[in-house]
């Protein structure tokens, strides 16, 4: 086992060789450590339990960080593209589920933003999550008591919504499912 320097460009072999967790986008190692916020860690929580309550009776599964997904454009996961560790993912169809992950796109993403991954998730992720057709995105960012949510279409992130401060955010591929944003950012107002 080793450790990547993050400016060098990595195999799929080396990513399992590497201690921690660690995500490969483009060849590139991205280090999943120092632990998030406890603000991170709420909003995560809150999001967390709405889907679960969602998808309670349900077909799709709602997994949380760690959770490897492995993207592949010839679909041999032995040796997918790229592994990425979304804040959270919902997995709709069970034959994507593997023993280490998930092997192709979720159909929801999100990302809660840190100052150490913002650019990442707007960047490299969001080019990501198109590519490989992740048909919904949502990056929340608690220092702004915002979610930017970005719904796929015709194979681009067509649908650009910005929501903030109050009110609900909704999914756009999820009838019925939204957040309230007052209770997403419950740990900030209190603090």
């Amino acid at each position: 086992m080793s450790f990547p320097d993050e400016k060098a460009v990595y195999s799929y072999q080396d990513w399992q060789t590497w201690e921690g967790n660690w995500e490969w986008i483009n060849g590139k190692a991205y280090s999943m450590s120092p632990a998030p916020t406890p603000l991170h860690q709420s909003v995560v929580g809150e999001l967390h339990f709405a889907l679960r309550a969602y998808f309670q009776r349900r077909s799709c599964q709602v997994f949380v960080a760690p959770f490897d997904v492995f993207l592949s454009e010839s679909g041999d996961y032995r040796s997918p593209d790229h592994v990425v560790q979304p804040d959270l993912s919902v997995v709709c169809a069970k034959d994507q589920i593997g023993k280490k992950g998930c092997h192709g796109a979720p159909t929801l993403v999100i990302e809660v933003l840190s100052p150490s991954t913002a650019l990442k998730d707007f960047n490299e992720k969001f080019e990501l999550y198109q590519k490989y057709g992740v048909a919904e995105y949502w990056i929340v960012d608690p220092g702004n008591r915002a979610v930017h949510v970005f719904a796929l279409a015709d194979g681009e992130y067509k649908v650009k919504e910005l929501y903030m401060d109050k009110g609900s955010v909704p999914s756009f591929v999820f009838e019925g499912f939204q957040v309230q944003l007052e209770e997403l950012f419950r740990l900030e107002a209190d603090a």
